[in-house]
């Protein structure tokens, strides 16, 4: 499903048989202004959706950018202006809102993350704990906060987890599966493979075939080990009950990446809000 698909299903979904509030409150044609307000502290994201969405309801309406995506942002500033059918504006107001303050939100907690790093080599990665049919658009956010994006999906990169191995009998037993898989389909993917112990990092040490080693819900003292231990050998990974408060400490230890699944699963949106302006003249 494209963007554009969301966009006119999101339509579909809000306005059904038609606006009836703004179709009984507003003149047929009147026209008039409105105003992306920001009403909390954070980093902006959505705006070129918002673009797309305003032209999807009404290709008359008209857009004025004043800040873009990735810029931080405090209370009162105003991102854009939209001018046209007052009508059109009403009735893209809520799916607006809706994706720009979610994504915005992931925008900000990223940076957050992000800021915590300063001066380390850690990259902050994404996770799939993404909204269905949404992850483009939400791992966009991530890159717009800072952050890095794991694979998309099941399609683009290969990673064992730990249900792979077990029911594959075993990390060679997996790792070598997917190396024939290669072999069998000319496919070549980046391999990662997760380990949840030194036991299991030594067997994929042993083994190799694979560019990346997820150490999973690793405490900080395990985590720096671990990573000497690999030396290099292979890209690293720290995943599982890391937070804004313990990033830092992890990411000391040398790990290459960290992937927080709460950057777009368990995140808050950033207050924005659509105002009227000149509501107290009506033209036609």
């Amino acid at each position: 499903m494209t963007i554009d698909d969301i966009i006119s299903n999101a339509i579909t979904e809000d306005i059904g048989d038609g606006d009836h509030t703004t179709l009984a409150t507003l003149p047929s044609g009147a026209s008039g202004k409105a105003k992306l307000l920001v009403k909390e502290k954070g980093i902006l994201c959505g705006v070129d959706l918002a673009r797309k969405i305003f032209k999807t309801v009404d290709p008359d309406l008209q857009i004025n950018i004043l800040i873009t995506d990735g810029t931080a942002i405090n209370i009162g500033d105003i991102a854009f202006e939209v001018t046209g059918n007052r009508a059109s504006i009403l009735k893209s107001e809520r799916l607006v809102l809706n994706f720009m303050q979610r994504l915005s939100g992931i925008a900000t907690a990223t940076n957050r993350a992000v800021k915590k790093l300063e001066g380390l080599n850690t990259k902050i990665l994404d996770t799939r704990k993404t909204t269905p049919l949404l992850r483009e658009l939400e791992k966009y956010a991530v890159r717009t906060g800072g952050g890095e994006n794991h694979r998309m999906g099941l399609y683009d990169m290969v990673m064992i987890k730990d249900n792979h191995v077990d029911y594959a009998g075993g990390i060679e037993n997996a790792i070598n599966a997917v190396q024939n898989y290669f072999t069998k389909t000319g496919k070549k993917l980046k391999t990662e493979i997760e380990v949840r112990n030194f036991k299991e990092l030594q067997q994929v040490l042993n083994c190799g075939k694979v560019d990346r080693i997820m150490l999973d819900n690793f405490s900080v003292k395990d985590l720096d080990k671990a990573v000497h231990l690999i030396n290099g050998r292979f890209e690293t990974e720290a995943s599982g009950g890391i937070t804004e408060e313990t990033l830092r400490k992890f990411a000391e230890t040398g790990v290459d990446y960290i992937s927080m699944g709460a950057l777009t699963h368990q995140i808050k949106s950033l207050d924005l809000s659509l105002k009227a302006i000149n509501t107290s003249h009506i033209e036609m």
